[in-house]
């Protein structure tokens, strides 16, 4: 097969080509530190929904590498074609696959639309022939589109709720910070975002693994959100994604009266501010996650992806842990995040931040380093001169017809 020079192709905030030999790179270095996190534990099986990049992808090698759970991730990446690279999701985890069988571990992965029924049918008949009562169930998916067991198309949007909102973001191409302006959303487009990112289709894979007597005795499960800051709550908390996070806290609670005994359970976990496609597009958000990850470098508590999963797991999930949460049920591990000191500098550095002293009062380089490195560029040790393979096979699981 022909190789290839792959070359970062950005549009908005997405690269339309990821570097394989980059993203290898990378899922080889978070294997190492989820390997760190274990602990002598029973191995348990887990299921792991939206696997392939960003928290979920964390997810998947905490549980595979650190503790040697049997793991069946689902994703919908695409391939890679002879003259054209795959998705970096599908890059990541031809790695993990590669490691995993090195290792002689366990782990699968279904590509497909993990809303469809289709999928949930492949993935509980696979359950029952290769794992069979799930312990953990992670809830990471993050889709812009779903179409329901009735057909029914859905959509999410990205805006705020009530009034127009005027801020800040970032234009990744000149490196400059830009004003920013969103129309509110109709009560249409709220319904559409909380059906597609809320709680509904978390509490379908419940309800239908449940059906099938695929849960175990202390089965647990976690969704993953975010609530941040004052200065963009107006386009994020209080928006039409706000809505839809506060749906799925509500189903964590309701799915938890059922689940809580013997130490069983159902939370959503609020994560800290990183990098990931879906939070480069939202206005004000990369601007203050670079005045953040300085403060919180300067500081050294600052953690990505998977140092917080880690964590998540050692903490609060693992050795019969019990969970400690908020009044609200809500797992908070965006605590040095939203810490009264770290904020109150977040404010102080915002008030004063333009193009002029954005490289000295924020940490833009980092945040740029930590976009491209999501599609396997900008990392240590990696040629980006030399031709590559792009054509990479991972080994699927089949979905049923």
């Amino acid at each position: 097969m022909a190789k290839i020079i792959v070359e970062p192709r950005m549009r908005g905030f997405i690269s339309l080509t990821a570097h394989p030999d980059g993203c290898a790179k990378r899922v080889s270095k978070e294997i190492e530190i989820a390997k760190q996190f274990s602990l002598s534990d029973e191995p348990k099986n887990v299921l792991i929904i939206g696997s392939s990049q960003g928290y979920g992808l964390s997810s998947l090698l905490t549980s595979c590498f650190g503790y040697g759970d049997k793991t069946l991730g689902i994703c919908f990446e695409k391939p890679p074609t002879a003259n054209k690279t795959a998705t970096a999701g599908w890059y990541n985890l031809v790695e993990a696959h590669k490691q995993a069988k090195s290792e002689s571990r366990e782990l699968y992965t279904i590509n497909g639309d993990a809303f469809s029924q289709q999928v949930k049918k492949t993935t509980v008949n696979f359950l029952k022939q290769k794992f069979g009562h799930i312990d953990l169930l992670i809830y990471s998916l993050a889709a812009p589109r779903r179409i329901d067991h009735d057909g029914n198309i859905w959509n999410s949007t990205l805006k705020p709720i009530g009034n127009t909102y005027k801020g800040y973001t970032f234009n990744l191409r000149n490196h400059s910070i830009v004003d920013a302006e969103l129309e509110p959303a109709t009560q249409d487009e709220i319904t559409h975002t909380v059906k597609v990112m809320g709680g509904e289709d978390w509490r379908d894979w419940v309800d239908y693994l449940q059906q099938e007597d695929l849960l175990s005795d202390q089965f647990r499960t976690v969704a993953y959100s975010y609530i941040g800051p004052e200065v963009s709550a107006a386009i994020y908390r209080d928006g039409t994604i706000g809505q839809a996070k506060k749906h799925l806290e509500s189903t964590a609670r309701e799915m938890h009266k059922l689940l809580s005994t013997n130490n069983g359970g159902a939370w959503v976990s609020i994560n800290t501010a990183v990098v990931t496609q879906a939070s480069s597009a939202i206005p004000a958000v990369p601007l203050y996650m670079s005045i953040l990850f300085k403060i919180m470098k300067e500081r050294d508590i600052h953690e990505k992806t998977i140092h917080q999963i880690g964590r998540l797991f050692r903490d609060q999930l693992r050795n019969n842990a019990s969970p400690k949460t908020d009044e609200n049920n809500l797992i908070r591990l965006d605590d040095f995040e939203m810490s009264d000191d770290i904020q109150e500098r977040v404010s102080e550095i915002w008030n004063h931040v333009t193009n002029d002293t954005l490289y000295d009062l924020t940490d833009y380089e980092g945040y740029r380093e930590d976009f491209e490195q999501l599609f396997g560029f900008n990392i240590n040790n990696v040629d980006y001169t030399t031709p590559t393979e792009v054509e990479r096979e991972l080994q699927l699981v089949e979905i049923e017809s």
